[in-house]
């Protein structure tokens, strides 16, 4: 399916996100499609009712961000997720689906996703996200990521038996890349801080925060937020009963 949107000459200076819409149904396409093209940011540039049809209109269009269903038919939304952020067009996925189990989640996440969004969430909020993601952070859905979190310090850490006994060596070696300073702001960031917490909770300015995850993310090799808020609790930074609340 080919879309276009004309752009009014008071918004063609200015960048707009690519977004691709992935869902095989068509009224929750339309829904989104409507609501985007009244933004002056936004452009939907095109649509795919499954996860095949996604992968190549990603690689046709240069899209920036796919909002992705998971439940489709033929190639699904996670292994769409996992070709896209594969392959070298550095488009980054939104997942918006009705399914929040816990295995959707972290198949998700694993697969690449920058987000994972309930349908039930306001349209502000979707829209929000898709901006947050395409910047280049990560999203997820109040109360999906407790969860989340609550998961990960019940998994068996990487040589123990019991669940969370002990950091994960290859964690520990990827954080002793990082400074002192570093490491308390990735420590912040996986008890899921925003930026401007830990600039108030560190004394110093909203620049540096994002000047450190700007460093981290390139020293730990992560891919976003997300990837730095599950590096933070393998390494045994932060530990269950931290607040959860990711930004």
């Amino acid at each position: 399916m080919n879309d276009t949107t004309t752009v009014s000459p008071s918004t063609a200076s200015t960048p707009r996100v690519r977004v691709v819409l992935a869902d095989d149904q068509p009224l929750a396409r339309t829904a989104l499609r409507m609501v985007i093209a009244e933004t002056d940011d936004l452009l939907v540039a095109g649509e795919a009712s499954d996860g095949a049809e996604a992968v190549r209109l990603v690689e046709e269009t240069g899209a920036d961000v796919v909002v992705m269903d998971l439940r489709m038919p033929g190639v699904d939304g996670i292994e769409a997720t996992r070709r896209i952020t594969s392959g070298d067009t550095g488009a980054r996925v939104v997942v918006l689906t009705t399914f929040d189990a816990d295995e959707d989640v972290f198949g998700a996440l694993d697969a690449g996703a920058s987000g994972f969004l309930v349908k039930d969430m306001s349209v502000a909020d979707i829209l929000a996200a898709v901006r947050v993601v395409a910047s280049g952070d990560a999203l997820i859905a109040p109360g999906v990521t407790g969860r989340l979190i609550k998961q990960f310090t019940r998994r068996p850490r990487e040589g123990r038996d019991g669940p969370g006994a002990s950091p994960s060596p290859a964690a520990l070696r990827l954080v002793e890349r990082t400074t002192e300073r570093e490491q308390e702001v990735l420590t912040l960031v996986g008890r899921g801080l925003s930026n401007t917490e830990i600039a108030e909770g560190l004394h110093i300015s909203l620049a540096t925060v994002k000047t450190y995850v700007t460093r981290l993310l390139a020293k730990l090799d992560a891919r976003d937020r997300v990837q730095l808020v599950i590096l933070a609790y393998e390494a045994g930074l932060v530990t269950a009963g931290a607040d959860h609340t990711l930004r």
